[in-house]
């Protein structure tokens, strides 16, 4: 068993990573639905928060379904950070987590996400100011560092640990990689092998098969995966990973049956927390992913993504059905 404060999770926890426009609460939904174990909100900004952005509000809602669920904030400024993370304690999250990963240049222009690796006493005062302003457990989502010449993961995890982050993931890129090359996991196992650290470690970055989520779980001796882009529009990972990892054979593909479930709850979810026509509109970026590889699904894709009525939407799921009941998915 994993734990996180008082948080008990599996011996091999599976987390869902926190994405922007992705992980809201619909999304999430499914994935606990199909065997994820800890999931994480969108990252919200600290500044917005504060201001009351009615963007990152929403981002604060979760559901007592989904737990246990951590909420993400980012930002670079102390006082703020202490401040939004007062605010999402009123919401009773389990977890808050905190972005020093995010690479993208936004978040970075601000002295904040992966920004942060370049000032590691920043971040570690940025830490403290929330572990001190709230009584959740704060656990870290980061990466190995700014650009390869200055891999600093090994001090960032022994710092965090010293004034109380009760969990790490991490991203196995460094800043200047963003999401390009591939993931070196060397450095998250070296953390983990590191005596001095005796918190959860949680490796991600490219694990995208059961396969490959098994081998790095034994390559690597890390506490639990976190996977990420996999998990769009293919919910059904984490039980895949679950299956092959307890008994080394793999679950079958979902069937047409099962991805059109998946997009209509999707739908139908995102409409009940967002109303029609925003549930509608942000759905329409996940059929793509629901349907890959489909063959000859062009016209119906067309029509997903640009169909407005929700009961015209769902009309083309029941012929998406009739037209493919015999289709095998390979």
């Amino acid at each position: 068993m994993v734990k996180i404060g008082n948080i008990e999770l599996p011996e091999f926890p599976l987390l869902l990573a926190p994405m922007e426009d992705v992980s809201d609460p619909p999304f999430r939904r499914l994935c606990k639905q199909h065997g994820a174990d800890l999931m994480f909100s969108e990252f919200i900004s600290s500044e917005g928060l504060i201001r009351d952005a009615i963007k990152s509000r929403q981002k604060l809602d979760i559901f007592d379904y989904e737990r246990p669920v951590g909420i993400q904030i980012f930002g670079g400024d102390e006082e703020a950070m202490a401040m939004s993370a007062k605010i999402v304690e009123t919401v009773n999250p389990d977890i808050i987590d905190i972005n020093f990963g995010c690479p993208v240049k936004k978040v970075v222009c601000k002295g904040a996400g992966a920004a942060v690796l370049k000032d590691v006493d920043l971040m570690v005062r940025l830490t403290k100011a929330v572990i001190d302003s709230t009584s959740l457990p704060v656990t870290v989502k980061t990466r190995l560092g700014w650009d390869e010449n200055s891999i600093n993961i090994d001090e960032v995890a022994e710092r965090l640990q010293d004034i109380g982050v009760q969990a790490l993931s991490i991203h196995g890129r460094t800043r200047a990689q963003l999401y390009k090359g591939e993931a070196d996991w060397t450095h998250i196992a070296r953390v983990k092998d590191n005596p001095r650290i005796t918190m959860p470690i949680f490796g991600n970055g490219d694990i995208d098969s059961p396969e490959k989520a098994l081998e790095y779980k034994n390559k690597y001796g890390i506490d639990g995966i976190m996977i990420g882009r996999a998990a769009i529009g293919y919910p059904w990972i984490f039980n895949e990973v679950k299956h092959f990892m307890e008994t080394g054979e793999k679950l079958s593909a979902p069937t047409m049956k099962d991805r059109i479930e998946a997009a209509r709850n999707h739908l139908t979810w995102a409409m009940e927390w967002k109303g029609d026509k925003l549930g509608i509109v942000e759905t329409r970026r996940h059929y793509t992913n629901y349907f890959k590889g489909i063959a000859n699904f062009k016209e119906y894709r067309q029509k997903l993504v640009t169909t407005d009525g929700k009961d015209d939407l769902f009309a083309i799921f029941d012929t998406i059905a009739d037209v493919y009941s015999d289709y095998e998915i390979a």
